[in-house]
């Protein structure tokens, strides 16, 4: 307390003390954002085996942070094109990790990147049947909760694309929500595609059986799984509780990852969805290899400078000879079932206890099918008319197009015998549900306990999408990756359908997060049991309400 006096001394410590006052003001002012800074670049910037990387806080309303285009292998150019990955080299200081790598160089189609970069827009279709990517490409994601929390369960997702298209930039793939709701770390990963990922040519042999397993786009998925094994805590997730999930193509490599020796120790559950285990064999792969090296060469492809001539030739010039080669003998072969990197025999390899006995959860869309309609004549209009219509339709104000607008006369009506929907059902057994059931039936027949599957059924989309996809494959995914509002199907989301699609988007997404965190997808929010494989869950939804109901295989 200042007591008066008569020579002012009061007057004098009072302005002392508004002068320190300022003083510690303008200091506090200059040093608390500094220290601020400090401690979001303290939270933003990770060190892994590799060196260190700096990635975003994504801010509200995502409440995540990133880091994107991580390299986790060198470049596969050069005398590494058709190599077993090598793990990348340390860098030296901070490496800004705020931009997607490419996509790995690929033929275009549909759910490939666009010409212009890893991104998802109108000109995707400007790249149809063109090579689009770039062989520099072996990058992965990070996404986790901006949290201080650690040990959380890693999901590291590998895309679809039938093994020959795909990016992991795709922003149907976008991890962030899921890592909020689920409370984990999403990692999302490229890897080599089509002839690139995958080539059984003996010019390649080099008495290394994982390199000679022409596996080489398994082998970049693995060598992931390492960086991830390696790294998981530097990003706050937990090494010994790694889920793998991967839809369509992605599933088949994420079933394959499951049977093959190099995975133990690197996974712990998995969550294939709409796939199964399907390989290629050694004979079929190796007919492919050397038609396909000869097309690429103009000419024969039996001397011993087959693999240097190749590997000159430019990257675009390889999948141009793909493309060539699909229009004779379809796509290349992939996931090869060598003996070595994966068994020759899955089935033999399950019933004889050769492979992660692990919680599995699988799923299906109730019309796959309806995806694959130029399979069987049955759209109306070219891939790239019917990219433009899809991409500029407006769900809220639907135009007067019609199922007749889209789907060819041989299958109108839609619903009538031998229409659409027939044909589409037909596509959706023989193609995904049938080796989805043959993959669970082996896991519990081994004796597997913690099988669970889903069946997924909305269909909602405006007419006449609601008809000519519905609950078509892949439909699934901006579900469990809450990935509305950009994506291949942003056609189907409207206002009109939004507040029950948002509650089944919950609902998976909490079955996501209850599997990796305890290996049972069960929780209360859905109303009804999930038994496990053969029963399932049907998941569902009006434009108000989300359901789920038990079900099982047919």
């Amino acid at each position: 307390m200042l007591l008066p006096d008569r020579g002012g001394t009061t007057v004098r410590m009072r302005i002392a003390a508004v002068a320190v006052g300022v003083v510690a003001g303008i200091v506090a002012a200059s040093v608390a954002p500094t220290a601020a800074a400090h401690a979001e670049e303290d939270q933003v910037v990770r060190h892994t085996s590799l060196g260190a990387v700096r990635g975003r806080d994504d801010g509200p309303p995502t409440g995540t942070r990133s880091w994107l285009g991580i390299p986790y292998a060198e470049p596969p150019v050069g005398r590494l094109r058709w190599h077993a990955p090598v793990t990348h080299r340390p860098w030296q200081g901070v490496r800004d990790t705020l931009r997607f790598g490419n996509g790995c160089i690929q033929e275009g189609r549909l759910f490939s990147p666009a010409p212009s970069g890893p991104h998802h827009g109108l000109d995707v279709r400007d790249g149809l049947k063109e090579p689009v990517g770039s062989e520099d490409c072996l990058t992965l994601n990070v996404h986790r909760p901006a949290t201080p929390e650690g040990d959380l369960p890693v999901i590291v997702f590998v895309h679809g694309g039938s093994n020959v298209v795909g990016y992991s930039a795709d922003p149907m793939y976008d991890g962030r929500a899921l890592a909020r709701r689920a409370n984990a770390v999403v990692v999302t990963v490229n890897y080599r595609l089509g002839v690139m990922g995958w080539l059984d040519l003996p010019g390649l042999k080099t008495g290394d059986p994982d390199n000679d397993s022409g596996n080489f786009a398994t082998l970049d998925q693995i060598e992931a799984l390492r960086f991830v094994n390696r790294n998981a805590r530097a990003f706050g997730g937990d090494p010994a509780n790694v889920t793998v999930m991967g839809e369509s193509a992605g599933a088949v490599n994420v079933w394959a990852l499951l049977v093959s020796p190099r995975t133990d120790g690197l996974i712990h559950k998995i969550a294939p969805l709409s796939g199964g285990l399907k390989f290629e064999s050694p004979f079929s792969a190796r007919t492919y290899a050397t038609a396909f090296a000869e097309d690429a060469l103009g000419g024969p492809a039996d001397g011993d400078d087959v693999v240097a001539r190749l590997r000159d030739l430019p990257a675009e010039e390889i999948i141009r000879a793909q493309v060539r080669r699909g229009a004779e003998a379809g796509d290349p072969p992939r996931v090869l079932a060598d003996g070595a990197l994966l068994p020759a025999d899955h089935h033999a390899a399950i019933a004889t206890g050769a492979y992660r006995d692990i919680p599995v959860l699988a799923g299906n869309t109730l019309e796959e099918g309806k995806l694959f309609g130029s399979a069987i004549g049955a759209y109306r209009p070219n891939d790239y008319d019917r990219f433009t219509l899809q991409y500029e339709f407006d769900p809220d104000q639907p135009t007067g197009l019609t199922v007749d607008d889209l789907i060819a006369d041989r299958y109108l009506p839609a619903d009538g015998p031998g229409g659409w929907n027939a044909a589409a059902d037909e596509l959706t057994r023989s193609i995904f549900t049938g080796i989805v059931q043959d993959s669970m039936g082996s896991m519990q027949a081994a004796g597997n306990d913690h099988l669970y599957y889903y069946q997924f059924g909305w269909n909602q989309q405006p007419a006449p999408f609601d008809t000519v996809y519905g609950a078509v494959h892949a439909m699934d995914l901006p579900f469990v990756f809450r990935t509305f509002d950009e994506g291949f199907f942003d056609f189907a989301f409207s206002r009109r359908n939004e507040p029950g699609r948002l509650q089944l988007s919950d609902l998976m997404m909490d079955a996501v997060r209850a599997f990796v965190h305890t290996g049972n997808p069960h929780h209360p929010g859905l109303g009804a049991p999930w038994d496990q494989w053969p029963r399932s869950i049907v998941l569902d939804a009006t434009d108000q309400q989300a359901t789920a109901r038990p079900g099982s295989v047919e």
